[in-house]
């Protein structure tokens, strides 16, 4: 039977260059939302590596099967006994590309599904600041969503959330939450993070889970932060401040119906020229 209310935790990091120091981190961060109650923990993008270019990125980093951060996140998952979405991690995919990959845990510790990045964060900011994983990342093609004992929730990461199509797709597929996982840069976060998580759960009904990067970071990139949980009334229910390690918030799903009944905009399609 379907639970209504649950606990979710979103984890606020600095991911660093060593996957060891990362894991370590991860594990006590982890281990400190149990300890609080959550039933559900969402960490940010790239929670294991935040690379310094792309040959480090490739020395530290196997094919799925191999990969030595997956297989310890198995391990962290299985022993504290919470479902688990890890918003990203890298992947090899071959010689050339990686994949910027989202997998979603029981509380087993068993993959119940994944999601690799759509759209590649391939922008010129300015003369300084400019970014194109384009190189990197070979880009997911499939939309993915994971059944959770509160209802399907769906995955996408950062730079997908500039795309609200995608967001309309997984709602009208059945999704109550939908994780944003996140490396925000500075500027276009001060800009633009707030309104556009706030418009994705007005505009879809659902619950938005939004771990983010915080900080400057080894490798040189400087995140936004503002980790945020969002209703779907399009509230903030928290929002993470520059030192917090992490969010908690109950969520229930009778929200989601709520709001759908109020305003029905998701099931509404219209044919337009």
């Amino acid at each position: 039977m379907q639970k209504n209310k649950f606990k979710v935790a979103c984890l606020q990091m600095t991911t660093g260059m060593d996957i060891n120091k990362n894991l370590s981190i991860l594990y006590k961060k982890m281990k400190k939302a149990k300890a609080r109650g959550a039933d559900l923990i969402i960490t940010p993008e790239q929670t294991l590596l935040m690379a310094k270019n792309k040959k480090q990125l490739f020395d530290q980093i196997s094919i799925e099967e191999d990969d030595f951060g997956l297989s310890k996140i198995k391990e962290i998952v299985r022993e504290l006994s919470v479902y688990t979405i890890i918003g990203s991690i890298s992947i090899k995919y071959d010689n050339k590309f990686a994949l910027n990959r989202s997998y979603a845990f029981d509380s087993e510790g068993k993959i119940i599904n994944f999601y690799d990045k759509i759209h590649m964060f391939d922008i010129k900011i300015n003369a300084n600041e400019k970014y194109f994983e384009s190189n990197t990342y070979k880009p997911g093609r499939v939309l993915s969503s994971v059944e959770l004992p509160w209802g399907i929730c769906g995955l996408t990461i950062c730079y997908d959330l500039r795309f609200p199509y995608i967001y309309r797709e997984l709602a009208q597929k059945g999704a109550k939450f939908i994780t944003v996982p996140s490396a925000f840069t500075v500027k276009t976060g001060q800009a633009h993070w707030h309104t556009l998580l706030r418009a994705r759960a007005i505009e879809t009904g659902c619950f938005i889970f939004a771990p983010a990067q915080i900080g400057i970071h080894e490798n040189g990139r400087k995140t936004y932060g503002h980790s945020l949980i969002i209703s779907p009334w399009g509230d903030i229910i928290s929002e993470a401040k520059d030192n917090d390690d992490m969010i908690i918030a109950e969520c229930d799903t009778h929200e989601v119906a709520l709001m759908r009944k109020k305003i029905p905009s998701i099931n509404q399609n219209y044919d337009y020229i």
